[in-house]
């Protein structure tokens, strides 16, 4: 199925992942419903930051995940559905974990009861690389256990198995697609990347960080958008679990460092309690096996390791995107 022309829903499209996604779609000519969390300030998230030219191509929508009402009408008259909204930091996870049930569970569920009553061709539902824990083989290959080790882990595998339920239940057509570590311009605060890159850009030569042994397979935000529209049209992916990673493993430990020699920076590390999961929660390994994707989406990955952070950090040096974010304190 071709994408393009299509009309096309995205939920979270007002964050990371999902703002780069819209911006891809637009450039295949789909008309683009942006679903976006409602706020009585009418701010749409990352979307404010896009073009007028990219903007007069989209119809924003705003409403709530948890609202089945407001998801079927949102819905109504889309022929493709990207499901993106989540909430996804997993500090904020320990503690308020109810609302990860309600906004990663209940939502999903509200997206696919209203794509099987109003007859969705392609369903794209957002996994993550977190649901299968530490790794127990690498590379990690779809078939990999899943073992989540955190509250916000649980509440996307438990979202994962649901939406693969309807289509066996009900023939509804959904892929899920597994993100390992994405990474690139517009991401949050709370990240690794980022927070490395505003510590050292805030004028730190010592930064605070938490472990630094866990190795993760990063991913550029623009390969990742991409495939996900590759997942939208592929149909044998219909029913099936695909990961989008690099096929890469590196420690945050030496990524942070890395990323200091690219600014210039020599740096040293201290560890900040706040900043530690706990001991059983913590994920130590994650490298993704992506054959799956170059059969099934023929995907994959473009960008290098150092060509995403060139991007990332060339977009961090404009002191309008800087300013965004709050670097002088810890973001969950």
């Amino acid at each position: 199925m071709e994408i393009a022309n299509k009309r096309i829903l995205v939920t979270g499209s007002g964050g990371f992942i999902g703002s780069h996604l819209v911006e891809e779609l637009v450039k295949m000519n789909c008309h683009v419903k942006a679903f976006v969390h409602y706020n009585s300030f009418n701010r749409w998230g990352w979307l404010d930051s896009l073009s007028k030219e990219v903007m007069q191509h989209i119809d924003v929508f705003s409403g709530d995940i948890r609202d089945p009402n407001g998801m079927l009408e949102a819905m109504k008259g889309a022929e493709v559905v990207f499901h993106l909204a989540a909430l996804i930091g997993i500090p904020y996870s320990y503690h308020s974990p109810d609302v990860y049930v309600d906004t990663n569970v209940r939502g999903t569920l509200n997206v696919m009861q209203a794509a099987r009553q109003l007859g969705i061709q392609k369903v794209v539902h957002t996994s993550t690389s977190e649901v299968y824990g530490t790794a127990q083989f690498v590379p990690i290959t779809e078939e990999h256990p899943v073992n989540p080790q955190s509250p916000y882990a649980a509440t996307k595998a438990g979202a994962d198995f649901l939406a693969l339920t309807f289509y066996r239940s009900f023939g509804l057509p959904v892929t899920v697609v597994r993100p390992f570590n994405t990474y690139g311009p517009r991401q949050s605060a709370r990240a690794i990347i980022p927070t490395i890159i505003t510590q050292i850009m805030g004028g730190k030569t010592t930064l605070t960080l938490g472990s630094l042994t866990p190795t993760r397979d990063l991913n550029f935000v623009r390969d990742t958008a991409m495939g996900f529209v590759k997942a939208g049209e592929s149909e044998n992916a219909t029913g099936e679990v695909v990961n989008l990673g690099s096929n890469f493993e590196i420690s945050i430990g030496d990524l942070a460092h890395k990323i200091a020699g690219m600014l210039g920076s020599s740096i040293t590390i201290q560890h900040a309690e706040e900043r530690m999961r706990p001991e059983k929660s913590e994920v130590e390994r994650l490298w993704a096996d992506n054959k799956k994707a170059a059969s099934l989406l023929n995907w994959a990955p473009k960008y290098t390791l150092d060509h995403g952070l060139e991007e990332t950090i060339a977009w961090f040096r404009e002191p309008r995107n800087l300013a965004l974010y709050k670097t002088d304190i810890y973001n969950i």
